[in-house]
């Protein structure tokens, strides 16, 4: 359970600081992708861009094994 709470960790941060990079992507402003202000912060729910990255982490996932 730990090295899972670590891995989430370590993606998390790996992700917020590709974000500025992934955002001139387009992600984040896809459908279903929610963004609203609260308390005087800005929340993203990126639904719609995790399907899509999913995707394309399983067809990496999908080719890389494939080679081994």
């Amino acid at each position: 359970m730990l090295r899972w709470f670590f891995f989430m960790a370590l993606a998390l941060m790996l992700f917020q600081a590709a974000w500025p990079w992934l955002s001139r992507l387009g992600l984040g402003r896809m459908p279903l992708d929610w963004r609203f202000r609260w308390l005087g912060r800005e929340w993203s729910v990126p639904i719609g861009s995790t399907v899509i990255l999913t995707g394309v982490m399983m067809l990496i996932e999908r080719v890389f094994w494939h080679w081994l």
